[in-house]
């Protein structure tokens, strides 16, 4: 079919649930580009769906893929295979001795699902806290603790569902004498709204330690362990969504890793299955022994599947004998320094923050006053996909647009500056011809 007839078909048949589509038939993908059905190439900065941490049609994945699917694929979720053993022996290995016990799943809303329910009957309790720039998942307990979108419209959240201050040392309020950041007074100020809001039924709370969809907000050093104590002090779990910062993202296997902060519950997803759906909760064993007394439930229809399992297993062992997760780390620098570049070329690049291969830059009308610039972004964007880059925009009240920047981990230096320099090109051709 031609494209007006795909897209009146599209349009005809597909439910919309969300943001806009890329106006480009897509046909194909390899390594870090997307070809559309004219075979043009489009460097992906987002690795899919913030996901091909690999590359799209990576050749240890297809052969992994192409292999299950002959062999053993799907089971019945009581029954187990050595995929799914093999996998959780290979993840443990790659976390501290605390984090041993893994439950695989599909998604990252699933996981978070699956991580709040075990943390509700291990404490008893059943108010989650998460930060009010939040996005876990679509379904319903992580939908309820994604503050940043989709609250409007459908009625009550799940009861308990409390929200905490984003630590954004763009653009909080809190600040010292000299104008610095105090995240310290922030948190402090955000735990006296929780104890004054809870039931007395504080259970866990679930973060991520780099707010992605939430406009790319990392946690300032020194705060993850602040939280850490905070959720002590209240008898909370402390759950860390890492769907988009695991497996080397950020230039550390973990991203907790930089804090020396151990969760007590670990949920993974996107990169840990490249692009497939594959997700995992992980937590100790005293707590899975607990959770196991009290009765946890979980059992779904793909729960332990041995396909997800191969295919986790397999980008853990690429990873791994490739040095991906030091060439996230030499990358995000490489990166960087371009992005600082281009800030101190434009004005309304009001902020650079990251790590490793997911950083990204915040718009702004005027860097003085930080004054969101909203049609700039998406108008950069366009230019990007024309020139041959696909970019995401995050958009929220009260932000700039914000750039996420997430490469495939084996992305060449080539095509990272490539990207970059389109980006750059990109900002300087919308500038020049909305005459900002």
């Amino acid at each position: 079919m031609d494209d007006s007839e795909f897209w009146a078909k599209a349009e005809r048949h597909l439910v919309r649930y969300g943001a806009t589509f890329t106006p480009r038939v897509i046909s194909r993908a390899s390594g870090s580009y997307v070809y559309d059905r004219d075979g043009t190439a489009i460097l992906d900065f987002t690795s899919g769906q913030m996901s091909a941490v690999l590359g799209h049609a990576h050749p240890d994945i297809v052969a992994t893929v192409t292999e299950s699917i002959g062999s053993l694929d799907h089971l019945y979720s009581g029954m187990l295979s050595e995929p799914v053993v093999e996998l959780a022996t290979t993840l443990a290995g790659t976390l501290p001795d605390s984090l041993s016990k893994t439950l695989l799943l599909s998604t990252v809303a699933e996981a978070n699902e699956a991580a709040i329910k075990m943390a509700k009957l291990v404490t008893g309790r059943y108010e989650i806290v998460s930060f009010d720039r939040s996005w876990h998942g679509m379904t319903s307990g992580a939908a309820s603790l994604t503050f940043s979108a989709g609250h409007q419209g459908y009625g009550p959240a799940t009861p308990g569902s409390l929200a905490l201050p984003t630590p954004n040392a763009y653009r909080s309020p809190f600040r010292r004498p000299d104008g610095s950041y105090d995240w310290q007074a922030e948190l402090d100020y955000g735990f006296r709204l929780i104890d004054a809001t809870s039931s007395g039924s504080l259970a866990a709370c679930l973060i991520e330690p780099i707010l992605s969809s939430g406009g790319l907000i990392e946690l300032p050093e020194g705060y993850l362990a602040a939280l850490r104590v905070k959720c002590e002090e209240r008898g909370m779990l402390l759950i860390l969504d890492e769907a988009q910062t695991g497996v080397g993202r950020t230039g550390t296997m973990y991203a907790f890793e930089r804090d020396g902060v151990v969760p007590d519950i670990l949920t993974l997803s996107k990169t840990l299955g490249a692009g497939l759906p594959v997700a995992a909760v992980v937590t100790s064993a005293q707590i899975e022994e607990q959770a196991h007394e009290r009765g946890f439930l979980f059992f779904t229809t793909h729960v332990s599947d041995p396909l997800a399992a191969a295919v986790a297993l397999t980008v853990l062992r690429v990873v791994e004998r490739d040095g991906l997760v030091d060439r996230a780390r030499q990358q995000g620098v490489r990166m960087r320094e371009r992005l600082l570049s281009i800030q101190n070329r434009f004005d309304v690049v009001g902020d650079v923050r990251g790590r490793g291969l997911l950083q990204g830059i915040e718009l702004v009308r005027d860097r003085e006053t930080r004054e969101p610039a909203d049609r700039l972004g998406a108008a950069v964007t366009d230019e990007c996909l024309r020139r041959g880059l696909h970019m995401n925009i995050v958009q929220l009240p009260g932000m700039g647009g914000v750039f996420r920047i997430a490469p495939p981990l084996t992305i060449s230096d080539d095509e990272l500056d490539a990207g970059l320099t389109i980006l750059e090109e990109s900002l300087s051709s919308v500038l020049e011809r909305d005459g900002s």
